[in-house]
């Protein structure tokens, strides 16, 4: 699919570990293979944002279920924090493993991740300028160790000694990053392959571009709540994704699902209705997809919220993809 500028435009799919169970997980990335999305990727948390989600797997182990059980599917997380819950030198050994499982197909996407994931190692939450300082310094300790052989890394943040990753795939596993402001996407220019947002945000793209990251993917989720009806999707996207319509700070620092789902009890179906594509109109998915397209993104990953997996996908084969190719910035 082309948009104005003849780069191409890729239509992926999420994973939610949020909503599935591990089992799930992998057979709806087999299903989004068949389906015809070409990329997946899958959020690695330690909780939900609210206990009516009701999952939060280990990523890694439902990524090799998907390994094994694919063949095109490119997948990469979305995103993995490698700042305090899981050391980066862990994160390179696992990431390096799943290279070598879907060669080719793998990515690694990392944030500077929230609270309510992180804390539970028991370390003080930092504040977000040291987060983003601590995952430029992860990522640095990612690449050592992508390298091959021994190797230490004695930094202001982590520590590694006498490391090897044994295990690496024959072209190093790209490095991704999420970003949420100018700030964050001018660090993923500078030290990653591609950018991840979770808006349609030109000023994000414009601050990659300006950075550094001019030809990198950019990657960008649009969140959606496909349902045979308007009102049944907005009922369900506010039950299982009332998130969506907190702003500020609240996911990123609040530490506990049932705080978030205090913070969301504000949410109202019109914020449902601004902030996720409700319903079964392909128009306004296509709206959906084409806003983030003139943001300037070359990707773009759909989070169909719900249980309703199957009607989504169906609904995608037969009224989106044949119609994507008309989206042009």
């Amino acid at each position: 699919m082309k948009r104005g500028t003849g780069r191409s435009l890729e239509i992926g799919y999420t994973l939610s570990s949020e909503e599935r169970q591990p089992e799930e997980l992998v057979k709806l990335a087999q299903r989004a293979e068949s389906a015809g999305f070409t990329y997946a990727l899958i959020s690695d948390h330690y909780h939900p944002w609210t206990d009516r989600q009701g999952s939060s797997p280990f990523v890694w182990a439902v990524l090799g279920g998907i390994a094994a059980s694919t063949k095109r599917l490119r997948v990469g997380t979305g995103v993995t924090c490698p700042i305090m819950r899981i050391h980066p030198a862990i994160v390179a050994q696992a990431s390096a493993t799943m290279g070598c499982l879907m060669p080719g197909r793998f990515f690694l996407g990392v944030g500077s991740g929230e609270s309510l994931n992180e804390h539970v190692v028991g370390q003080t939450w930092p504040p977000p300028d040291m987060r983003q300082d601590m995952l430029e310094e992860a990522v640095e300790v990612l690449r050592l160790l992508h390298r091959g052989g021994e190797q230490s890394h004695h930094g202001r943040f982590f520590q590694v000694h006498d490391a090897r990753v044994y295990n690496l795939p024959e072209e190093p596993v790209p490095i991704y990053l999420a970003a949420a402001g100018q700030q964050a996407a001018k660090l993923a220019a500078r030290v990653g392959d591609g950018l991840i947002c979770s808006a349609p945000s030109a000023e994000s793209v414009a601050a990659f571009d300006a950075g550094g990251g001019a030809g990198k993917p950019r990657i960008g989720q649009l969140t959606v709540c496909w349902a045979k009806t308007e009102d049944e999707a907005v009922r369900t996207a506010l039950e299982l994704w009332p998130i969506s319509g907190l702003g500020g700070q609240f996911k990123n620092e609040l530490p506990r699902p049932a705080y978030l789902e205090q913070a969301a009890r504000t949410v109202t179906p019109d914020v449902i209705k601004k902030e996720i594509v409700c319903g079964p109109d392909a128009q306004r998915h296509l709206d959906g997809i084409a806003e983030f397209v003139k943001a300037g993104f070359d990707h773009v990953y759909v989070h169909q919220v719900g249980p309703d997996q199957e009607g989504f996908m169906r609904f995608y084969e037969r009224e989106i993809f044949p119609n994507a190719g008309a989206i042009a910035a």
